[in-house]
């Protein structure tokens, strides 16, 4: 699964290194922004761009290198996958959504660079996240439920998820409330089983479309419910998605 390319990779971002994956025979991409405060164990956030995007504008949209300088970032670039209702011959890249789908070969991809950037970066193990919007929220999901041992928090969004097996955890989620893409109520009912598998107590107003629910053990969760449609609101979400994180922490 591993051996590894480094190259050094630019794209009007701060700098970034670009680190090259042979996954059984495939090549596969993450750009990985060091932090840029020092921290001698850093903090590592994983981020997951949507079906039809790609690494580069998933760093300029979720911004977690800025607003969190003191930790490690990755984002991780998808493959060719099929979307029924959107790209149905797969030609657009994206991720899986199901155990075992396309032979889970981005899970092992996300294996292989997690058991390196951990290493390379002597990150806290106990502060590792995952974020994604859209096709990239479904994929944050199905780390929730497959890898979720080695997260402390996750930040879908616009995504919902079957909540089966998934593991108890803090959750972000950021949604739409006129989502062309993905209903909006699918989403707010993904929310609604989490909430009660967290022992969540009522809903505190925290911020003009933020809603905390104070979770048993400290899995707390937070309903960014916004009057827009599909897009990232990346104006308030990214700082706020960085202070949720850093509440948190893995038991």
């Amino acid at each position: 699964m591993l051996p590894l390319i480094a190259a050094t990779y630019s794209f009007c971002l701060p700098a970034v290194e670009t680190l090259t994956y042979n996954v059984e025979g495939v090549t596969r991409r993450a750009d990985v922004f060091a932090p840029s405060q020092s921290s001698s164990h850093p903090p590592l956030v994983f981020g997951f761009h949507g079906h039809g995007g790609n690494s580069r504008n998933a760093a300029r949209s979720f911004q977690m290198h800025k607003e969190w300088p003191e930790a490690v970032v990755v984002y991780m670039q998808g493959l060719p996958t099929a979307v029924q209702r959107t790209d149905p011959e797969g030609k657009r890249a994206g991720w899986q959504i199901a155990a075992g789908q396309n032979g889970d070969r981005d899970l092992k991809f996300f294996d292989a660079v997690y058991t390196d950037v951990t290493m390379r970066f002597g990150v806290d193990l106990d502060r590792v996240y995952a974020m994604g919007h859209s096709n990239g929220g479904r994929f944050t999901y199905l780390l929730m439920q497959l890898r979720g041992s080695r997260f402390a928090a996750f930040a879908p969004s616009g995504s919902p998820s079957p909540v089966i097996g998934m593991s108890i955890k803090p959750v972000f989620h950021i949604a739409g409330e006129k989502d062309p893409l993905v209903n909006f109520s699918g989403q707010s009912q993904t929310l609604d089983l989490i909430k009660k598998r967290n022992g969540c107590d009522r809903g505190i107003k925290t911020g003009k479309y933020t809603t905390l629910y104070k979770g048993k053990d400290g899995n707390d969760v937070v309903a960014y419910f916004h009057p827009g449609g599909h897009e990232y609101p990346r104006s308030d979400a990214p700082a706020l998605i960085v202070d949720f994180f850093k509440s948190h922490t893995r038991d």
